[in-house]
């Protein structure tokens, strides 16, 4: 009797733990390196959206923060950014608290776009969509690896995630890069 109320508890444990959790595909964007691509699992979300996967072209040759890949965003003179998104495979739900870490740095070299930009992440209801704003970092000047925590609550049911290089609002001319490793599963927060 003991022996099946262990594995009962067990078993919710695990169900409770796994839906707890939104994998990310392809969150550590592996692929095979190379310039205007975007890597597996992800799609472009934005005109002239061409990402990098590095280390290997634009003088970027870092090593990953994770992996062997990472990608790379820009923004342009033009006014111009690229942006990634994807489907998540269940729904971010409204009024939930979550989270994920992902790690950034900015590459001092990419091809003359080497200034410092903002990553900006928003969740939508449909493929690329802008519903939700839930994260707008400081410009990203550092460029080693660094760990950040982006923690949200969605203001409806939200199946889309999407993130992008940013400068600032209306127009720009800012030749400027982020790139992106590491990111993990998407959770709910933890209640201490």
């Amino acid at each position: 009797m003991k022996r099946s109320i262990c594995v009962l508890l067990l078993c919710c444990l695990f169900g409770y733990l796994t839906s707890a959790q939104i994998a990310v595909v392809n969150s550590g964007f592996e692929d095979q390196a190379s310039d205007a691509t975007v890597p597996k699992g992800w799609l472009p979300c934005e005109d002239g959206t061409t990402p990098d996967i590095l280390p290997g072209f634009w003088g970027e040759y870092g090593e990953a923060s994770q992996g062997e890949t990472y990608v790379g965003l820009i923004t342009r003179e033009n006014s111009t950014f690229e942006s990634i998104g994807q489907r998540m495979p269940s729904v971010l739900k409204k009024g939930e608290c979550y989270q994920f870490k992902v790690d950034l740095a900015r590459g001092a070299v990419y091809s003359g776009f080497n200034k410092a930009v903002k990553l900006r992440v928003w969740l939508g209801e449909n493929k690329c969509d802008k519903g939700q704003m839930i994260y707008l970092s400081d410009f990203i000047q550092h460029t080693d690896w660094k760990p950040y925590l982006i923690e949200f609550t969605p203001d409806k049911d939200y199946r889309y995630f999407r993130m992008e290089a940013h400068v600032k609002d209306g127009s720009f001319s800012h030749k400027g890069n982020i790139l992106i490793d590491n990111m993990s599963s998407i959770r709910r927060c933890s209640r201490v």
